[in-house]
């Protein structure tokens, strides 16, 4: 099953829809504005998938971020051997955690904001978990369980900010900076796949989303150990090699291009880069 949250305009003003997607049409389910409060129902997948309300076409739909507004983001450094490997890092023996904020957030078709700031703007795709059920101290065993599901992400990172001192968030939660989408693809329909990211259509990072130095299962078991997940919690399972600041030269996003992010089973986001008012 697929879950979007879709906008709409009402008398000027914009709502949003939780919707499930059946082929090219949209179908309302009715009493959730968006998946993140879908996904504080117990029973949100029998929920969703009896749901009957109105239709819209997928073609030229206006697409939210699949979850709005987490309660948490929580993202996934070092976790790539290749990605470990082109930034001269050693394979950790825990995972690097920070966090990001709901304000980063953007829809998988919305344009994506460079910094007056910043000009050291670079990519990073990455596979999102989405948590459905609340637990702490959760087993790996279990892990599965309180997922609900996947959808793509791009931790958009701005280095000169991210590399200022040894803590990351600085350079990782700009606002507008982070698409995140289409759709939750629950955990049912998603077994892995191949994580693609391209800049005006040249791909830089294609890398299958299994070759992991910690599984999405692992994460959920070690972060619960620190802070309960809650229905809606994302975990952005880090990225890929193939990032610009890696390159010879090093390689950002500028004005006018267009970052495409893939992961085969879920989707794509399509961002076009504009300079931030």
């Amino acid at each position: 099953m697929r879950l979007l949250t879709l906008r709409l305009s009402n008398e000027g003003t914009t709502v949003t829809k939780a919707v499930r997607q059946d082929g090219g049409t949209l179908t309302e389910i009715p009493g959730f504005a968006d998946v993140g409060a879908l996904l504080q129902d117990p029973a949100w997948e029998a929920t969703a998938k009896a749901a009957n309300g109105a239709t819209h076409a997928l073609d030229g739909a206006d697409l939210a971020a699949v979850v709005p507004s987490p309660g948490k983001i929580i993202c996934v450094g070092h976790n790539y051997r290749n990605h470990i490997k082109e930034m001269g890092r050693e394979v950790p023996e825990h995972p690097t955690l920070f966090a990001k904020y709901a304000e980063s957030l953007i829809g998988p078709n919305d344009d994506l904001a460079l910094p007056q700031e910043s000009d050291t703007v670079d990519w990073e795709a990455e596979l999102a978990v989405v948590i459905g059920k609340t637990g702490r101290r959760i087993t790996e065993a279990d892990a599965a369980d309180h997922i609900a599901g996947y959808a793509v992400l791009n931790d958009v990172s701005m280095r000169d900010y991210q590399f200022r001192t040894v803590q990351w968030l600085q350079g990782k939660t700009w606002e507008k900076s982070t698409p995140f989408g289409p759709a939750l693809v629950t955990k049912d329909e998603f077994t892995g796949g191949l994580m693609t990211s391209a800049v005006d259509g040249d791909i830089q990072q294609s890398t299958p989303t299994n070759d992991v130095v910690f599984t999405p299962e692992f994460l959920v078991s070690y972060i619960s150990t620190i802070i309960t997940l809650n229905p809606g919690d994302v975990i952005a399972t880090g990225t890929p090699g193939g990032v610009g600041h890696a390159q010879d030269p090093k390689r950002y996003l500028q004005e006018g291009q267009i970052l495409l992010t893939t992961i085969e089973g879920l989707g794509q986001l399509k961002n076009r880069v504009v300079k931030d008012a």
